[in-house]
């Protein structure tokens, strides 16, 4: 029931398995990666509980050994003294250039590990086991590891595309509805980015797939994989077109800072409102209808996600400083903020060419809402 997703890179090709029972297979393919038959696995301790020991049967399955170290849970994790101990870990588990190192976990646990792989020992390979929706539609695939600075976030990081992605949908049923949806907000982006018929899906079958289908969720994985995996080997390194996934981040990352990286509010939610504002931005330029930014919203409630700003709680800064905030992100070449606006749901573009007025406009208005 298993689809698998190749990712084009060249002699960095790899293959993403989605499906259900991959944990259990877990040994069988990653067993053909390795010159000695153990790994070194880094989790939480959330995942830990739920999935480190199918993690270690499935491998043993194999005959692959494995030892595991368990970081704290929480997007705090993803931070300069822990990547210190998961690098010192690993080098006193003495892994060579040669061998595996395994991030079983959601995407801090996937960027973290990933970027202790791509500096240790400058470079040694890494298999993904993404255990969240978020981290098995956005964050495992692709290669972008790293971890989070004082000024903002994932601002110190490498490329470094793991050698294999296992995406088990088993893993969902353990997720909080919270969490799922969170991860939802990355998959409707990639509908609302460059495919209105997998929007059209998501708006037909995105209740059925939260609520525990399976055919339903393999299918917006895939989707959702098959569509970076495309972005991806078009622009591995974020030169042009792979700033398109970027759809909603802009005002995500703000609005994450502006709640400190907390529990107020998950990465996904971000990226939900961020989409709802990105498509009003663009419907006050006159690039798309007001139809549009009304049936994502539409959409977006019906899966009852967190649309607005005032679906935040707490105080939040005014726009002047969320607009600061901003200017922290990536995204910013040569002093100009770069965003990703839409001609409509499925077509969206890269361009430097917004007036900060019109989005201060945007945040007034969605502030003055709450």
């Amino acid at each position: 029931m298993s689809e698998v997703v190749h990712v084009p890179l060249g002699a960095r090709a790899y293959d993403v398995h989605v499906g259900p029972g991959l944990l259990a297979r877990s040994g069988a393919l990653i067993a053909p990666l390795l010159s000695r038959p153990r790994v070194a696995v880094v989790t939480d301790e959330n995942v830990a509980a739920l999935h480190l020991g199918a993690l270690r049967e499935g491998l043993a399955d194999a005959g692959v050994s494995m030892e595991a170290l368990t970081l704290p849970a929480g997007e705090a994790t993803k931070s300069w003294p822990q990547l210190e101990r998961t690098v010192d870990w690993l080098l006193e588990r003495r892994v060579e250039r040669n061998d595996v190192v395994v991030a079983l976990g959601g995407g801090v646990i996937g960027d973290l590990v990933g970027f202790a792989a791509a500096i240790l020992r400058r470079g040694v390979r890494f298999v993904q086991l993404p255990t969240s929706l978020l981290a098995q539609v956005d964050s495992s695939v692709g290669g972008k590891t790293g971890i989070n600075a004082a000024q903002g976030k994932n601002l110190i990081g490498a490329f470094h595309q793991p050698s294999l992605v296992l995406a088990d949908t088993d893993a969902l049923g353990t997720l909080s509805p919270r969490d799922y949806l969170a991860g939802y907000g990355e998959v409707v982006k990639y509908g609302l980015l460059g495919d209105l018929k997998f929007f059209q899906w998501l708006e037909a079958h995105g209740s059925s797939a939260a609520g525990g289908d399976v055919a339903a969720r393999i299918h917006a994985v895939t989707r959702s994989v098959q569509m970076k995996a495309d972005i991806v080997a078009r622009d591995e390194t974020e030169q042009g077109d792979r700033a398109l996934l970027n759809l909603g981040h802009t005002f995500c990352h703000a609005l994450e800072a502006a709640t400190g990286y907390s529990d107020r509010l998950l990465h996904g939610e971000g990226v939900a409102i961020g989409c709802a504002l990105a498509f009003e931005l663009s419907a006050r330029l006159g690039l798309c209808s007001q139809e549009d930014p009304s049936r994502v919203r539409a959409h977006l409630r019906d899966m009852k996600m967190k649309v607005d700003l005032s679906d935040i709680d707490g105080e939040l800064p005014d726009a002047d400083a969320l607009l600061a905030l901003m200017g922290q992100d990536k995204k910013v070449v040569d002093g100009q903020l770069r965003f990703i606006l839409v001609r409509g749901i499925g077509d969206a573009f890269v361009t430097a060419d917004v007036p900060p007025d019109a989005v201060r406009a945007v945040l007034n208005d969605a502030l003055a809402a709450r």
